[in-house]
């Protein structure tokens, strides 16, 4: 039995196996509804979609698993996407552009460890601003231009496919399957746990509370510098605003697949599936030729409805 237990057993599978219907649902309702559904390359072209989707997730999983939340990590995206971009471009480099990518991120979620950690922020707060920086950041640095044009090699880890399968995908499955053993089966997985849901008595009971917020934060940070990658080795583009509309969706992906915004309750296995209903309404919108401005009605609607039944569900498991 873990130090710092999560969930019961019977209580993540009920409510990862409610999720699971979820989409088999929609996908069913979907291929009645549409024969373009279910061809091959639309459905990878979901899996795409939800890849980046939850590369993004990934690590905003574990900053709310803590309690916190990361409003920051779209234009983090943003901002190491026109950097990595930019050295791309510059050196020629590969190897120079991923370094980049990554370590801007890295370095964005330090600065927001730093200052929920040290100057004792809100989450809310400081990642809230460091957003209105980054972007401010951004926008100065491209000053209205966009960049273009970027080696195959590097476009593989976007648009390219290894045995007929998007590179994205297998990126997706490796950190779904690497993040799931980190949280499961490590003693910080099983601290980030217990910090969302107590941090006082995960304090006393030896957690080095400062430490581990800090590196989450990196950390979220890092999977954001790497979806930059993917996301731009995609577009083959860069501009100002590469990032402002991908935090919402990230953040919805994490809370639709049941990690809760108090703490303390999450898995990796639950946000892949958030992700994959929130890319399969709107996928089925757009096949549909329902109008786009109704992507972000329907996209709060999910949140509320599915956070509502979540919350319903555990009280029921509790009784």
């Amino acid at each position: 039995m873990p130090i710092f237990p999560n969930l019961k057993n019977s209580d993540e599978l009920s409510a990862l196996f409610y999720r699971l219907f979820v989409v088999i649902f929609i996908c069913i309702g979907l291929s009645f509804l549409s024969e373009a559904f279910l061809t091959v390359n639309n459905l990878l072209n979901v899996l795409r979609q939800a890849s980046l989707l939850f590369l993004m997730a990934s690590g905003l999983t574990l900053v709310i698993l803590t309690a916190g939340i990361d409003l920051s990590v779209g234009a983090n995206v943003g901002m190491s996407a026109c950097l990595a971009g930019t050295v791309l471009l510059a050196t020629g480099s590969t190897t120079l552009g991923f370094l980049t990518g990554i370590c801007c991120g890295a370095l964005i979620g330090l600065a927001n460890g730093l200052l929920v950690t040290l100057l004792r922020l809100p989450s809310f707060i400081a990642t809230y601003g460091m957003l209105w920086i980054l972007h401010g950041i951004t926008y100065y640095f491209m000053a209205g231009a966009t960049i273009n044009g970027f080696s195959k090699s590097f476009r593989m880890i976007g648009s390219g496919y290894w045995f007929g399968i998007p590179v994205p995908i297998y990126m997706m499955l490796f950190f779904l399957i690497s993040g799931s053993i980190f949280l499961r089966y490590t003693i910080f997985g099983q601290q980030i746990y217990a910090l969302g849901a107590n941090p006082v008595t995960a304090r006393l009971s030896g957690v080095p509370v400062t430490r581990r917020l800090l590196l989450v934060y990196i950390l979220s940070g890092i999977t954001a510098g790497l979806a930059s990658l993917v996301f731009l080795a995609r577009l083959n583009s860069a501009e100002g605003d590469i990032g402002e509309a991908l935090t919402l969706p990230a953040i919805a992906a994490v809370l639709i697949g049941g990690t809760s915004l108090f703490g303390g309750v999450g898995t990796m296995l639950g946000t892949l599936i958030g992700a994959l209903i929130l890319t399969l309404v709107l996928n089925g919108m757009n096949i549909l030729s329902i109008d786009g401005n109704l992507q972000a009605l329907v996209t709060g609607v999910i949140i509320i409805v599915s956070v509502l039944l979540d919350l319903i569900l555990r009280r029921k498991s509790v009784v």
